[in-house]
């Protein structure tokens, strides 16, 4: 009776999945306490009473797609920063689910999915505006032509759509803090490479030979970078010493994803200790050639203490919760060598407005080869640039329209910074601060010409002298 029962209950089940599920669960059936219990090979358990992480924790979103994949016969996990973050006290920005199940079958179990990405197949489960990433254990690189990923000269990695299993999988992550597995079935954590003791120690430490993994993808030396601001951690000394044998291959890297790596480096509240530790290991200079060239020829501590002073602002604003906008930091970034290029250019005799406009072009042509520049970026950038004269002009209307400008504040605030470290005028930085809060009849009295002073001396009357008429000439009698 009993195998009656579990015929008809097995077949109902398939009945219910997709074609291609049931067809795989009909070759290869797996019971489910062989899902509960199967411990990966050569993986450290971590009980729940050994860590802090609860399930309580982890979205709603999350957990649907973790026990959907689990009912349908799936090994499936939470991995990387969302973990990290939860055993540090953290709320995670996303939660990540890694499964045994391949791109296609997880669009089969849910509707809701969208298969993006090219360089490695990822799923995304939308849940309204919301997503859960999705993504399929990798297979390590193996010594078959067939199954190695595509590769540059470098070693940098461009396709890598090459399946495996979790024992596989996490030789193909980055740092060991990133690699540990939060198994929903027994609330347990997996930890195959020691990621738990880097955690407890503070440390940032690469899965494998360092070298070959920052080879296989330069940003890595980036991530690991904001890892260990963000986190307060230390760099593993096998870490410190590859990054600036490496450096120089961010120059491969398309320019547009390093401007999502840079606005997360600068905009994520670390901006300071980031920008010192970027310097300090040969990576900023590759990120920002022009203005690590105009660092060195720094006076004063100038144009640094402008930067270090932005990033600082930016720093405060994200503490308090305000709005930071990522064009200002390139305009701050890129100010000083646009001064020197159009010095040079007026230098040689080319007019003053010219010079400027053409030495803008070439400063940011030159910028965006590196880190990429949306043009609604640029366009902004030369606003702020453009309005710097502009604050100069204190009399009449001009004031009164300048403040209505979209990028005034923007503007302003770069004027602050201009003034703080002695590149502007701190009378004309002060004049404008109390100009804003005055009403309007002392913003009058503020935009009044000058009148020149009286002389004593009596003035001279203009004498107007008669035109001569001249005589007619004889041809007109």
């Amino acid at each position: 009776m009993n195998t009656i029962l579990n015929f008809f209950k097995n077949f109902l089940v398939l009945e219910d999945l997709p074609p291609k599920l049931a067809e795989k669960s009909k070759r290869d059936p797996i019971k489910s306490n062989e899902i509960i219990n199967k411990i990966p090979e050569g993986a450290t358990i971590i009980s729940r009473p050994d860590h802090c992480v609860s399930r309580k924790q982890v979205s709603d979103h999350a957990l649907k797609v973790l026990y959907r994949l689990r009912k349908e016969g799936f090994d499936a996990y939470l991995v990387g920063g969302c973990v990290r973050d939860l055993l540090l006290g953290r709320e995670p920005k996303d939660f990540d689910v890694v499964t045994n199940a391949e791109p296609d079958e997880i669009a089969d179990i849910f509707s809701n999915c969208r298969l993006i990405g090219k360089r490695f197949r990822l799923a995304h489960v939308f849940y309204g505006r919301e997503f859960v990433e999705v993504a399929t254990f990798r297979k390590a690189i193996s010594d078959d032509k067939k199954e190695v990923p595509r590769l540059t000269k470098e070693g940098r990695i461009l396709h890598d759509n090459i399946y495996g299993s979790i024992e596989e999988d996490v030789w193909r992550r980055d740092f060991t803090i990133n690699a540990l597995y939060y198994n929903i079935t027994d609330f347990s954590i997996v930890d195959f490479v020691g990621g738990m003791a880097d955690h407890q120690a503070g440390l940032i430490r690469l899965i494998g030979d360092s070298n070959e993994r920052f080879r296989e993808d330069p940003v890595r030396m980036l991530r690991a970078i904001r890892f260990a601001v963000k986190l307060a951690f230390k760099l593993h000394h096998d870490c410190e010493q590859a990054i600036p044998l490496n450096a120089h291959l961010l120059a491969s890297i398309p320019a547009a994803r390093l401007h999502d790596e840079v606005t997360k480096l600068f905009l994520s509240g670390y901006g300071v200790q980031t920008f010192e530790m970027l310097r300090q290991y040969g990576l900023f200079g590759v990120l920002f050639p022009v203005v690590e060239k105009s660092l060195s020829h720094e006076a004063s501590h100038f144009p640094k203490m402008m930067v270090i002073n932005a990033l600082k602002n930016s720093d405060l604003r994200i503490a308090e919760g305000k709005p930071v906008t990522s064009y200002f930091l390139f305009a701050v970034l890129l100010w000083e060598p646009m001064q020197l290029r159009a010095k040079e250019k007026i230098t040689k005799g080319t007019l003053e407005s010219t010079a400027y406009y053409e030495a803008a072009s070439e400063v940011l042509t030159q910028q965006i080869r590196r880190v990429s520049l949306p043009r609604h970026l640029a366009l902004e950038i030369r606003e702020v640039w453009n309005l710097q004269p502009k604050f100069d002009v204190r009399a009449g209307m001009k004031p009164h329209r300048l403040m209505s400008h979209p990028r005034f504040r923007a503007a302003y605030d770069f004027l602050l910074l201009r003034a703080q470290t002695g590149s502007a005028s701190l009378e004309v930085a002060e004049w404008w601060t109390a100009y804003q809060v005055a009403n309007e009849a002392d913003q009058r009295k503020m935009t009044q010409p000058k009148q020149q002073p009286k002389s004593d001396k009596p003035k001279k009357k203009r004498i107007y002298r008669k035109k001569k008429v001249p005589a007619p000439s004889s041809s007109e009698f």
